[in-house]
């Protein structure tokens, strides 16, 4: 390929090391980042952009073909370590989070401290799921994180890959699993390690917030050395960050942040402001449990904690007092919003050429982890289990006591940590290959496992209840408790302990009635890869190429958690989890094609067959893809792509045992039965707001899921500096495997009764129905308790659809100026048209993208400017998300057209500016979040934090000085 001075996409040096994508790259590198490396399969590196290398080909994510060209008939998004450096990134979940095509909602560190996999990393790429994004590293299939993902799903953890030995991050948002099999719906993440590499370099980066908390260290040695026939290359990293609590951020401290409370800012009900409860005593209507209003008896007060304030509360619904309790402000704010962690991983890779045609190669990459955080403070409402009302003699009825646990109780804030342990390493090792100077192979084997312990301190049933309650006293209607008027009969008698419950509870007082939960994972998965690609004969454009793939692959896990928390035992107060294990096989055979039908014209396909090895009703999959690339002149690729793509059930939606969690519900139909519109139900109070338990089980009958996308666009250098991509996408998912979740089944409830949803629009299935029988049978009431739920049966199911369509677009710009130095500037852009579902088959199509039951932007954007002169460089990345639904479209602000229906945008700045010392010394400032950014706000939104989970930018402000020296 002749050389060309130009900014242009046809070059695959410039696209992988000088920034074809991101042009920070170039400043980077010759501000001395870090020294000059070979990359596996390059033969040159280019110093810049605009350099004039002779280049051989190298393989691109979406292709096992290697190719000269880095733009094929998909569109790949490449980041390199020293972009991820620029951005003011330290990990490469960081970076990732950020990308334009990561539109859908990933859990977090603030809202998962509760939940079952608070300490890892999840991209989900245009909105379809965090286990539809495949990880590979260096190409292979990354191991699933031992932990199912919200206790349902697998996925790969974004944050154990040492980001010290990242070479760069390769991007395809889109249908891949006629490449790579599985899991490839949404697109594909390979992430490239380091390897070749000469010299060593030390970057050390300290940050810390403005506002205070979540300080941090990243130290990363990188180096290497080539020898005759060879090469070794290693990275070690150690990142070590405090943890950061809610209550150290002013817009996260309290519940008196809630913008919309009762009859405030549009909100439904009355009665504004109210604090969460720290101790109250609900006096019951004896028959039904419904709540007629609060006791505190005489002598007693809310002076057990500091964190404690008087209150009388009032009816959200009717504004009609109920009696005193004890405010607890600070109760929603006790957890954590950002993980404390020390982490520390390796990685190693060595090179051998045995001869001219043989060479063998090995690395093995580890990682430890050791993570705090906190998931706040305990509630105990009830006994012995949650909700569980009993008879009090002192008070001659039936009554609900709580207690929210303060700080005090734990010893300190970090007495409430929850724990993680995290070990896992991969082995890898290969030979390969040249057969008759013409065909390359490859052959790979891989080991890789990864370990997680938890640990989390917990009231037991036993406990809570000794030390609140005593022992039991007798039965209502037996014995000594017979005839009570008013007073049905089998109610539990107890007598509230009043000293403990108004005293101050100490570490020593929580120690006797408390245990340390304990949870246990462990996934495994090997691979044996065989490739071998080449050219088989001449065309008009040129020689036709293949690639062919033999794969095998054992899978495995194995989820050993506390058995006290299990749905039948319940031995610890308030907790219950999930468990479970199996392991799969799965042989896969697959073929690549590219024919350069003229020197414009070129068309690929590729086919695979996967065959599975376990439970499920997953037998085989056959996918494939096809795409077309056309260049009707040199600067310009007009390009498309069609394929088809499957994921077999997650293993965990398959092997989990029986398993439960409490959770928050608004009781849709209890409020119908006893006249309250839906729309006032979220504020009638404790009664139809409470805490519901809500199962689920494995099943192993699930099927594939099945589905297709295509694209189309293209990639036009304008100018030698100016660069222009757009395209278009579709995806389509059939069957999709998820939880129905305890919201839908007590929503669709409503529904089967009433003939509508919640929101006043006609629900599909009518009363009777199979579907609505179906329903019913899912939820479980206790007419002795006011007809409130007790168990709601969820659990993993086919659904009917999935489709999602939208655009990518982004300019690159480049400008040399004589006095000021070089500028770049990138802009990318990934916007959703349309987010359609189906629950169902009969199920009409329903708009998730404008849904305020979404969880994701329906569009995401960045701009990046570089700048360098002489020894100076600087970056600007902003990075923009998309409008949102309002939190409550309900809200009279929003029906009445004073609010609009979607919050604005919420726009993030990072600034880096840097200096090279010397040809070994390079220091560089981050301010990332430069104007202290926390979210968007919306009046509507009444549930904390009050601001949307998905923002991300809870820390504020951060400030870093990153120094690299190289030696």
């Amino acid at each position: 390929m002749a050389a060309r001075k130009r900014y242009n996409r046809n070059s695959l040096t410039m696209a992988l090391v000088a920034a074809m994508l991101l042009p920070t790259t170039a400043f980077a590198q010759d501000a001395g980042a870090q020294p000059q490396q070979k990359d596996e399969g390059e033969t040159e590196q280019a110093q810049g952009a605009g350099a004039s290398k002779t280049l051989e080909t190298v393989t691109v994510v979406g292709s096992r073909i290697k190719r000269a060209q880095v733009e094929g008939p998909s569109p790949v998004t490449i980041i390199s370590a020293e972009q991820i450096e620029a951005q003011g990134f330290n990990t490469v979940h960081e970076a990732l989070e950020t990308i334009s095509q990561n539109v859908g909602f990933g859990q977090n560190d603030f809202n998962a401290n509760g939940g079952f996999t608070p300490n890892a990393g999840v991209i989900n790429l245009r909105g379809m799921g965090p286990g539809r994004t495949l990880l590979l590293i260096n190409g292979r299939r990354a191991n699933d994180y031992p932990f199912p993902y919200n206790g349902r799903s697998n996925f790969q953890n974004f944050n154990n890959i040492p980001a010290g030995a990242v070479e760069r991050i390769e991007v395809l948002a889109g249908g891949a699993s006629a490449i790579y099999g599985s899991d490839a719906v949404a697109g594909v993440v390979n992430v490239v390690l380091k390897s070749n590499y000469e010299g060593n370099n030390l970057r050390t980066k300290a940050q810390t917030t403005t506002e205070g908390g979540g300080t941090s260290l990243d130290i990363q040695w990188t180096g290497g050395k080539a020898f005759d026939r060879g090469s070794l290359t290693y990275a070690f990293e150690h990142f070590d960050r405090s943890p950061l609590f809610a209550y150290q951020r002013d817009a996260f401290d309290s519940g008196a942040d809630n913008p919309s409370p009762p009859g405030v800012n549009g909100s439904a009900g009355v009665g504004g402001y109210q604090p969460p409860i720290g101790i109250q005593i609900r006096r019951l209507n004896p028959s039904t449990g419904a709540t007629l209003g609060y006791l505190q008896p005489a002598g007693r007060d809310c002076s057990a904690s500091e964190f404690y304030r008087d209150w009388t509360y009032t009816s959200s619904t009717t504004g009609a007092t109920l009696g005193p309790g004890c405010g607890y402000d600070r109760y929603v704010a006790e957890q954590t919003i950002v993980n404390g962690t020390v982490d520390t991983s390796a990685y190693v890779i060595g090179n051998l050429d045995f001869t001219d045609n043989l060479s063998g190669w090995a690395s093995v990459m580890a990682y430890k982890s050791n993570a705090s955080l906190g998931g706040g403070t305990e509630q105990w409402f009830g006994g012995p289990q949650p909700n569980a009302t009993f008879y009090d003699p002192q008070f001659g009825t039936r009554i609900l006591p709580i207690r929210a646990l303060t700080v005090e109780t734990y010893g300190g804030s970090n007495g409430t940590f929850q724990k993680f342990k995290e070990e896992s390493w991969e082995l890898a090792a290969g030979l390969r290959g040249t057969i008759a100077d013409r065909f390359d192979w490859d052959f790979t084997l891989s080991k890789a496992e990864y370990n997680a312990d938890r640990t989390r301190p917990r009231m037991t049933v036993s406990g809570a209840t000794a030390y609140f309650l005593g022992n039991r006293l007798g039965t209502t209607g037996t014995g000594a408790y017979a005839g009570l008027a008013g007073i049905p009969n089998g109610l539990p008698v107890y007598k509230l302990n009043l000293d403990r419950f108004y005293g101050a509870i100490t570490p020593e007082d929580y120690a006797s009635m408390s245990t340390q939960v304990t949870y246990d994972a462990q996934s495994e998965n090997s691979l044996a890869n065989f490739s071998i690609t080449g050219d088989l004969f001449s065309l008009p454009g040129g020689s036709a190429a293949f690639a062919a793939v033999l794969e095998a692959s054992s899978q495995s896990y194995k989820l050993d958690t506390d058995r006290r928390i299990f749905p039948d035992i319940r031995e610890i107060y308030n907790l219950t989890g999930t468990g479970g294990g199996g392991e799969r096989d799965r042989y896969a055979v697959g073929l690549e094609m590219s024919f350069p039908i003229l020197k414009s014209l070129t068309f690929s396909a590729a086919g695979r067959y996967d065959k599975y090895d376990d439970i499920t009703a997953v037998d085989d999959a056959v996918t494939w893809n096809g795409g077309l690339e056309w260049r009707p002149f040199e600067s310009l690729l007009i390009r498309g792509t069609y394929a088809t793509s499957f994921k077999a059930p997650d293993m965990h939606y398959v092997f989990a045992e029986r398993s439960g969690s409490f959770g928050s519900v608004t009781d849709f139909e209890l409020c119908r039965q006893n006249n309250i519109a839906a729309t006032l139900c979220g504020a009638a109070g404790a009664n139809y707001n409470y805490q519901a338990f809500t199962t689920s089980q494995g099943a192993p009958g699930l099927e594939e899921e099945t589905g297709n996308s295509w694209s189309t666009g293209f990639v036009w250098d304008v100018t030698d500096n100016l660069a222009l991509t757009a395209d278009y996408y579709e995806i389509e998912l059939e069957s999709e495997v998820a939880v129905i979740s305890g919201t839908t089944i007590i929503q669709d409830e409503y529904g089967c009764a009433t003939g509508t949803y919640t929101n006043g629009q006609p629900f599909p299935y009518a009363s009777g129905s199979s579907y609505c029988n179906e329903i019913a049978a899912r939820i479980t009431r206790d007419p002795q308790n006011g007809n409130r739920i007790t168990e709601i049966r969820s659990g993993p199911v086919n659904l009917s659809y999935r489709k999602v369509t939208g655009v990518d677009a982004n300019v690159r710009w480049a400008y040399d100026t004589n006095r000021m130095g070089r500028f770049t500037t990138t802009f990318t852009w990934s916007h959703i048209i349309s987010h359609e579902t189906k629950l169902r088959a009969d199920s009409p199509l329903a708009n998730y993208r404008d849904n305020n039951a979404t969880s994701d932007f329906r569009s995401r954007a960045a701009v990046q400017l570089d700048w360098r002169k002489d020894s100076w460089f600087s970056t600007l990345y902003v990075y923009r998300l998309g409008s949102f639904p309002r939190w409550n479209l309900n809200n009279t602000l929003v029906t009445s057209g004073e609010l609009d229906s979607r919050v604005g945008p919420h726009t993030v700045a990072n600034v880096s500016v840097g200096k090279r010392f010397s040809d070994k010394l390079t220091m560089r400032l981050n301010v990332n979040n430069v104007l202290n950014d926390l979210g968007t706000e919306d009046p509507t939104y009444n549930s904390y934090p009050y601001v949307w989970y998905g923002y991300g930018t809870y820390m504020g402000r951060q400030v870093g000085l990153e120094v690299n020296y190289s030696f």
